[in-house]
This record gives structure tokens, sequence and C-alpha cells, in this order.
């Protein structure tokens, strides 16, 4: 299959997961006629997707003692929407950011009909799917320090590689909000993503319903930094007006 089908390839793979259990990337590239290293991108965005688990050499279908099928298709609903509103917002030519992360790695396909694009992330995942798009838009890679828990490069390296660039949006996710304050992370290295909303022109975070309200104390990006949020209708419309009081606009989108 080439790169017009490749949606439908990736379709296809998490349905046999769901039918046949774990399958090998040898079984799967067979199957589907293409090359190995063509599967191995195929299940890294499905797994960023949260469509699958990787094992290896391999992968699985997501086990129903960790999410039900139907929640499961809940959530890939939200992030798809998130992504679909998110991508009505890049216009043909734009130098855009992608964080790291499993819902902006929804926004990818979003990005098929845009031209002229050129694109910066520090994600291998990102990277990788950005190849298989038909319109392949200009790749920049940030470098940097590996970090397995982000999934993605950071360190001095990868911040200076951005400010050698300006934006005109970064797409980027969160652990959570704080009404008050911004973004929230888990993770302690959140320099980088700083450094990627001074270098762009907007900022958009995106971000599901369900991360709302938990309590984690490292601010990532207070709402000054912040331009657009775009989540679904989890998020309560008291809420959203506390957050547009900090002049951010809350886009709150039907799954």
């Amino acid at each position: 299959m080439n790169k017009r089908n490749t949606q439908q390839r990736r379709h296809l793979i998490v349905s046999q997961l769901k039918e046949q259990g774990e399958l090998s990337v040898e079984q799967l590239a067979e199957r589907f006629q293409t090359s190995e290293v063509t599967i191995r991108k195929d299940l890294t965005v499905l797994e960023q997707a949260g469509l699958l688990l990787r094992r290896y050499g391999g992968a699985m279908p997501i086990p129903q003692d960790f999410v039900s099928e139907s929640s499961l298709e809940q959530v890939s609903k939200r992030k798809m929407a998130i992504a679909k509103a998110a991508g009505e917002l890049i216009k043909d030519h734009y130098r855009i950011i992608i964080d790291s992360g499993r819902t902006t790695a929804a926004l990818l396909p979003e990005l098929s009909i845009k031209r002229g694009l050129v694109v910066m992330t520090n994600s291998l995942a990102v990277a990788n799917a950005l190849r298989e798009l038909e319109n392949e838009p200009t790749l920049l890679m940030t470098g940097g320090t590996w970090d397995p828990q982000s999934e993605a490069f950071q360190g001095q390296l990868a911040e200076q590689m951005l400010r050698n660039y300006d934006f005109d949006q970064l797409f980027i996710g969160a652990d959570s909000i704080d009404l008050e304050r911004g973004t929230t992370t888990y993770n302690e290295l959140y320099s980088l993503s700083r450094v990627m909303a001074d270098v762009a022109r907007e900022v958009i975070v995106m971000l599901e319903s369900d991360k709302l309200g938990r309590k984690i104390h490292n601010l990532e990006l207070p709402w000054s930094s912040i331009k657009v949020l775009i989540t679904d209708q989890g998020l309560a419309l008291g809420d959203a007006a506390r957050i547009e009081q900090q002049g951010v606009t809350v886009i709150r989108v039907q799954a």
C-alpha cells in the first residue's frame, strides 16, 4: 500500500490485532506487503493514539482489563475531535512546532491536506509519522538528549536549535491544568516547552477533559503564554469562563 492508503492500513492493523491477538512486525509486513520499517512506524503512531500496545517484535491489542472497548473508542473520538479543531487553525505554509504526546500525535493526519508546512518536533514518533504524509512537510528535529519519560528529545541542545527559528504556532499537550496558573506536568524537564512557547507566535494547548483536576505542582506554561485551549465538552462552562478570563480562547469540541 502507498501513502494514500496509510490510514486504511493502520485501521486494518488495529482490527486484526483485536481479532487475532498479538502479531509480529514480520507477520504484519507480509500481510500488508510492505516493509518492516513501515509497519514499525504504523505501530508507533497507533500506540501514541492509545489504540494498541507495543511488544518486542510486534504489538497486541489493549487488554480489556486495562480499558473497555467503549471507553477506548470514546478517548479516540475525543482525540480526533480535538485534533480536527486544531487542524483548522493551521494555514498552508505555516511554520509549526508539534510537541511529543498522544493527543498532539492525533493532529498528524489533519496535516495531510495542508501544503508547504514546516514542522519542528522533538518526537521521533511524530517525525516518522510526518514522513508518511502524502503532502510531506519540511521536517526539522530539535536534537538534544533523549528522555525516556517524555519519549522525546530535551536539554540545552534542543533549546538552542529552537531559538534559531521562529514559528507561527506551537501545538502542545499537558498532564493537567491549574485554573489559576496554567498547564501543569509530572515531568521535571519542562524548560524546553517554555522555549517552544517563546519562539511561537501562538501557543495552542490540546487537552482531553479527563485530565482536568489532577493536582500537579510543576507549572509548565502560564496562561499568559497560551493563546488557545482546545478540549472536549467535559470541561465545565464555568471552568472555561475562568480560563477565558486569563485571555485564553477556549474551544470545547463535541466528541
